[in-house]
């Protein structure tokens, strides 16, 4: 088998690996306030990565799924598909900017303490490449480059498993108090 073949089939081990473990956890669905409540945003992303709460429907509306987070970081995994076309047959770039949107809001998300939450104010995404039949999978993956008390910043990039960049992105987003 090739690198790459042996990078795609790790990530085919890791996505069904972190499935299996949300299947069998508390599925889709949306957090509740209590569930929220005195959770930092790491803790909370966590939590959802041991199944231990819903993930957000869009997931599985999208073929997508969070694979990792860390304090200021967040990996994505996509299956582009038929689902995903444009009228000309080409993965809509819709499906490229929400997947990176997916992946800069959790990585900011890792960032906020108990009681504090934020919202996308900006997002610039830069398509660089079509995602052909050669990359069954991408990744998205989210990094914080500043977090303050009232503003964050994160760029993430979306690569396939041969290590191609198909796009990349920015944003800013606002942090605030929550209710």
């Amino acid at each position: 088998m090739s690198e790459h073949g042996n990078q795609l089939q790790a990530w085919l081990d890791e996505e069904r690996e972190v499935q299996a473990r949300l299947d069998a956890g508390a599925g889709p669905g949306v957090v509740t306030p209590q569930q929220l409540a005195g959770r930092s945003g790491l803790d909370l992303m966590q939590a959802m990565l041991r199944g231990e709460l819903p993930y957000p429907p869009i997931a599985r509306t999208l073929s997508f799924q969070l694979l990792e987070v860390d304090e200021g970081r967040a990996l994505f995994q996509g299956t582009p598909g038929p689902d995903h076309l444009n009228p000309m047959g080409g993965i809509h770039g819709g499906w490229y900017a929400t997947l990176l949107d997916s992946a800069l809001g959790c990585a900011v998300h890792t960032m906020m303490p108990p009681g504090r939450g934020y919202t996308t104010a900006e997002l610039g995404v830069n398509l660089v490449r079509a995602i052909g039949s050669k990359a069954p999978r991408v990744r998205a993956e989210g990094k914080v480059v500043h977090c303050g008390r009232q503003l964050a910043t994160a760029q993430a990039r979306l690569y396939g498993p041969d290590g191609t960049l198909y796009a990349h992105a920015t944003t800013t987003c606002l942090v605030f108090e929550l209710r």
